[in-house]
């Protein structure tokens, strides 16, 4: 708090001052009330947004609380709001997930992505990285075999996501534009541990060239498939929300002496594709 002027009396002192704490508090109530403890419960703002989001994200179909189902793990606050880890565990596997919508509210477009599995991924662990661009409720929506929507969230304290520069040099970004990198980890719980990383600085429009504070025009990956041995991992239909050089750290059942290609395209038409042998640790 800052200093109060001299000139404010020992009673005036303590008005303002239980005053602060009555406007703190209801701010941190009216904090509390958006958040989604309860998936399919939101209250307060965050109500009304969804309400518009909800159509044009499921139309009217019918959602389960999906907690039982899955979790979604993500920083109550952001250390960067551009590069914000997002993971999905799924700790049932009852049921197969089939797809998931990555749904984040207050950003300008609020689907970060859309995903779809194959049956060689098995129960779904992934992670990736996504932008918040103001305080927000981040939702995930999985839809299994059987055709049910199951629904899950976090808030996320972050800002600026959106519009923070790309790269810090976007001569050397454009110029390693699609280079594709994989990494496998250790097996975990004898599944597959691999990360894929795509060089692109997914510019969201929204951004400033730091020397002509001109936008930079929109490009982004909007589609990327992962596959080992021909059959689906997993694709990924993305927007301006997944942050500069989209990565994918995931849990796989194999089989894992398939090699794993990948392929991405962006939105100016450019295509980019490798192939990368099996359990060889780094591959630039």
């Amino acid at each position: 708090m800052h200093a109060m002027p001299q000139w404010i009396s020992t009673a005036g002192r303590r008005h303002v001052i239980a005053a602060s704490l009555i406007l703190a508090l209801a701010a941190g109530t009216a904090a509390a009330a958006g958040r989604l403890d309860n998936p399919l419960k939101t209250s307060g703002p965050a109500a009304a947004t969804w309400a518009e989001l909800r159509a044009d994200v499921v139309g009217d179909r019918p959602i389960r609380d999906g907690r039982a189902l899955f979790r979604l793990e993500a920083p109550y606050r952001a250390e960067d709001a551009a590069t914000v880890p997002v993971r999905i565990v799924q700790t049932d596997d009852a049921r197969r997930i089939k797809a998931l919508t990555l749904v984040i509210h207050e950003n300008p477009a609020p689907v970060a992505a859309t995903l779809t599995f194959g049956a060689a991924m098995g129960r779904v662990n992934l992670e990736t990285r996504v932008r918040v661009d103001q305080y927000s409720n981040v939702r995930a929506i999985a839809e299994t075999a059987d055709g049910a929507l199951w629904m899950v969230g976090r808030y996320v304290k972050g800002a600026g996501g959106c519009s923070a520069p790309a790269a810090k040099d976007q001569v050397a970004a454009l110029r390693d534009l699609g280079r594709m990198r994989l990494r496998h980890y250790p097996p975990h719980a004898g599944r597959f541990d691999t990360k894929v990383m795509v060089r692109h600085p997914n510019f969201s429009g929204l951004q400033r060239d730091q020397i002509t504070q001109l936008f930079t025009p929109a490009n982004f990956v909007h589609d990327l498939r992962v596959t080992v041995a021909d059959g689906l991992l997993f694709q990924v239909e993305g927007g301006i929300s997944l942050s500069s050089d989209p990565t994918f750290r995931f849990l796989y059942d194999g089989p894992g002496d398939g090699a794993i290609t990948v392929v991405a395209r962006d939105t100016d038409g450019g295509a980019f594709r490798r192939q990368f042998p099996a359990a060889l640790g780094d591959s630039g």
